[in-house]
């Protein structure tokens, strides 16, 4: 027997070490099945004969070897190995997190894998009489004598029931046929012509093939970016060579897929939550044997385990949701930057309204920075338009001149779009009488009302209940919807506007599976139309007949307690304006506020994106927060609030005692009561990383010794980006 170390799934930041026959076929990175207290677990091996075991009288043997050769690929262990360092999260749940669910339970990779059909050696010398009463097995054995067969193609023809004959027989036996490498692929349609700055672009991508760059591709909405990625790839296919496009939403993959399908003739798959476990793990091994020539899929397609990858593309790199937000809180764009130094090969982000730190990269050289300054197809950026509402009569939240102006672009046939940031009939219920308003019981918010669905739903925890009949302070039935939400905005048009077709985006209209293309295809029609949704518009999509965008209400972005509020509404601003003007007809952007004259709104109307992520820069660089300095922030909750406080107060103290690391906190979270528990953070600055992940490494390595780390649920976030 030897020893192996093994990683588990489990909360605890060690390994755990086990008995092996010494002739046992394993390596590093495959599973295996150990036993773990009273359950049996599926784990990954990380070293092989450790130096450092215990005493091997006391280490119990492995029960199963699930794999003869790795699930997970050196270079793949790699990246895995930094971001459990670099996040300081428990290896082991890294480790199984990067594969399907059906390996995590451990199932049979062979019984997934490709089958065919063949003869063995009786059923080759088999005289053809002895199977003449049966018709149907002698035709299955003809077809087998001249050739295998694969399991989809057997069973167009024959039965399940006929092969298994043969089978019991022994005349015909199974066979994994691994997927083989995608080849050279044939141009499927020409692209399109290219700008000046896009060929420049493309240049710069395909000079960086076959060494590690990264490449900032900075375009207004509408300059043409998946262009410069179609043509970029073109030759990287030719050799064989993988690549990897994530893009921060899923509904923004069936578009991106088909677009990448018309172009090229090679396979091309996407990833996606939305994908069943079998469809996920068919995917990652297309990408592990080379079988899949393009992946799309969102954050969690950067674990793949890909045969050649040669290029990375992120697509709308700023987008928050590339960072995730529980459980192991890795940011895809930046772990992407590791991967690609570790496979030696570039990586291109792309964006109309890049990340703070990626243009600060960017401006310091450690990018290199493409600019796309205008539309490919040379129509003008839309034009915006303040409309103050002080003092404004408004008609459904929309104030005359706003309405005059979707009137005007309805008759001419175009389409508008308008945005509010709100899903729901309205953000509460109020009482007309004493002013009550409707609270979620477990979070300090207040639960947002859903008409068609009759409930009261909290936004944050998911709580729901029915619509109460009296009010909860006075008794009284006057109870009447306080603001508005998309599908209020949407039943107001439909009163305005009787006759025009209206479509509603957001997360309530597109639950249903397919809700979501349909919705798209009914926008791509011709004619006219209004669109109505939250954020989900915002995100890559090209709706050439849009001459007008309405931002009802910008103003509940405008003030608020997190540094790159100002940032997120910037970005959020230009990529709703994108939508408009992207066809032939220009377009206009109306932002609906009751500040005009705020310094933010200002600048992105006059000066642009650009202009607005300079001078944050210089804001941050002035107040000393990311990109220039470094920022980490434990958070704790509990269902009271006195033991997150003190065990922060603990984390600080600790720290404190061994870094000079600025420390904020502790302080109660923005929403200090959430799903019932209450909320605290310690936020920690420091110019120095290495010093901050020292003092990181130095703090947990004794939380798990404090009695108070029983009475709390606390996480680390390295690189937060959302503070709430």
């Amino acid at each position: 027997m030897t020893v192996v170390r093994v990683a588990l799934p489990v909360p605890l930041r060690q390994h755990f070490d086990y008995l092996i026959e010494a002739n046992a076929q394993v390596q590093v990175g495959c599973r295996v099945l150990v036993p773990f207290g009273n359950r049996k677990l599926v784990g990954i091996v990380w070293q092989l004969d450790p130096n450092n075991s215990f005493d091997s009288n006391k280490l119990k043997p492995v029960v199963a070897v699930l794999d003869t050769d790795p699930v997970l690929p050196a270079l793949l262990c790699q990246l895995l190995s930094f971001a459990a360092d670099y996040y300081h999260y428990p290896l082991g749940e890294v480790l199984i997190s990067a594969l399907p669910a059906l390996l995590r339970e451990g199932r049979n990779l062979a019984d997934y894998q490709p089958k065919a059909y063949q003869l063995t050696d009786n059923g080759k010398q088999l005289d053809a009489s002895t199977l003449k009463r049966s018709a149907k097995q002698l035709a299955l054995w003809q077809t087998l004598l001249r050739h295998q067969l694969t399991e989809s193609a057997l069973l167009q023809q024959y039965s399940r029931a006929t092969l298994k004959q043969l089978i019991d027989k022994q005349l015909a036996e199974e066979i994994i046929v691994p997927p083989q490498p995608f080849s050279a692929p044939q141009i499927a349609a020409k692209g399109l012509k290219l700008t000046a700055a896009q060929a420049m672009a493309v240049t710069a991508v395909t000079q960086a093939f076959g060494r590690f760059e990264r490449l900032l591709l900075e375009g207004v909405t509408g300059s043409g970016k998946t262009e410069v990625y179609l043509q970029s790839i073109a030759s990287l296919l030719s050799q064989q060579q993988q690549v990897l496009v994530i893009v921060p939403e899923i509904g923004l993959t069936p578009q991106t897929l088909a677009r990448f399908q018309a172009r090229f003739d090679v396979p091309v798959l996407c990833w996606h939550s939305a994908l069943t476990d079998s469809e996920r793990l068919h995917c990652w091994l297309q990408a592990s044997t080379g079988a899949a020539a393009i992946i799309i899929g969102t954050r969690s397609a950067l674990f793949l385990p890909f045969w050649r990858l040669g290029l990375i593309i992120i697509d709308e790199e700023h987008d928050q949701s590339l960072k995730q937000q529980d459980g192991f809180r890795y940011h895809a764009r930046d772990l992407a930057i590791k991967r690609a130094a570790l496979h030696h090969c570039p990586i291109l982000l792309g964006s109309a309204t890049p990340s703070l730190e990626s243009l600060h990269n960017a401006l310091s050289k450690r990018f290199i920075h493409l600019p796309l300054p205008d539309r490919a197809a040379g129509q003008a950026l839309p034009q915006f338009e303040l409309v103050d509402l002080k003092q404004q009569v408004l008609q459904f939240g929309l104030a005359s001149q706003t309405l005059a102006k979707i009137k005007q672009q309805l008759a001419q046939g175009s389409q508008v779009m308008l945005f509010l940031n709100r899903r729901g009939f309205a953000p509460a219920l109020s009482c007309q009488e004493c002013g009550w308003l409707t609270e979620c019981h477990r979070c300090s918010a207040f639960t947002t009302y859903h008409k068609q669905s009759r409930q009261l739903v909290c936004h944050h925890c998911g709580a729901s209940k029915a619509i109460p009949r009296q009010c909860g302070g006075c008794g009284s039935t006057q109870l009447k919807p306080l603001g508005q939400g998309t599908e209020q905005l949407e039943e107001n048009l439909q009163q305005l506007f009787p006759d025009v077709a209206i479509t509603r985006l957001d997360r309530d209209s597109t639950r249903r599976k397919g809700a979501l293309h349909q919705a798209l295809e009914d926008i791509h029609g011709s004619g006219a139309r209004l669109i109505v949704g939250t954020q989900m518009l915002a995100k890559g999509h090209h709706f050439p007949n849009v001459s007008l965008v309405v931002i009802v209400d910008v103003d509940g972005a405008l003030y608020s307690s997190d540094f790159r509020a100002p940032e997120q509404l910037a970005q959020l601003l230009t990529q709703v304006a994108g939508r408009a003007g992207r066809g032939s007809c220009g377009g206009t952007v109306l932002l609906q506020t009751h500040y005009p004259e705020h310094a933010l709104l200002q600048d992105i109307i006059n000066n642009g994106y650009a202009s607005f992520a300079r001078s944050a820069l210089l804001e941050r660089q002035q107040t000393c927060l990311p990109p220039y300095q470094h920022l980490a922030m434990f958070s704790a909750e509990a269902h009271q609030t006195d033991p997150c406080q003190q065990w922060l107060q603990q984390v600080a103290d600790g720290i404190a005692a061994v870094a000079t690391v600025q420390l904020l906190g502790p302080i109660p979270a923005p929403m200090e009561r959430r799903a019932g528990k209450y909320r605290w953070q310690l936020q920690l600055y420091s110019a120095n990383r290495s010093s901050m992940h020292q003092a990181l490494e130095h703090i947990l390595r004794l939380v798990s010794s404090w009695p108070l780390s029983r009475k709390v649920k606390w996480q680390l976030d390295v690189d937060p980006t959302d503070l709430t």
